[in-house]
Formats: C-alpha cells, sequence, structure tokens
C-alpha cells in the first residue's frame, strides 16, 4: 500500500503495533490530546477485553487493548 495514512486496520501486508494498557479510556484521552485518533469503535470481547486502533499524527496504526479480568494460572 502506498500510503499507509489512510490504509484500513485489515489492509493485507500492513504492519502494526499492539500494546496492552491498564485503562483504555485514560489512554486515548491522553492519546488524543497530541494527536491520535480513533479508527473505528472500541471493541469491548465478552468479560475479557477491550479492544481499539488508533492512528498516530504521522499515520501509525497502533492497536490498544485493555484485559478486563485478571488471569491466575
Amino acid at each position: 500500500m502506498a500510503d499507509h495514512r489512510n490504509a484500513p486496520v485489515n489492509a493485507l501486508g500492513y504492519l502494526r503495533v499492539m500494546f496492552t494498557v491498564v485503562d483504555l479510556d485514560d489512554t486515548l484521552s491522553r492519546l488524543s490530546a497530541v494527536g491520535a485518533q480513533l479508527v473505528g469503535d472500541v471493541v469491548r470481547y465478552q468479560d475479557a477485553y477491550s479492544l481499539c486502533y488508533i492512528r498516530g499524527p504521522e499515520g501509525l496504526l497502533i492497536g490498544l487493548v485493555e484485559e478486563l479480568v485478571s488471569r491466575h494460572v
């Protein structure tokens, strides 16, 4: 893809980085204050985790995930 800044999150061959965060709402608030834009919606998968993608000012796509329940082994 020639211009990654407008590529959809599921574009073939498009690499993205994902980070686990402690508080997704707080992280989104802080990142939007410095120019990041939410791509689509925050999606909640049962009671396990919330996931979203943001696009930074340079157009890079970043995934953020918050684990909602603690998993003990």
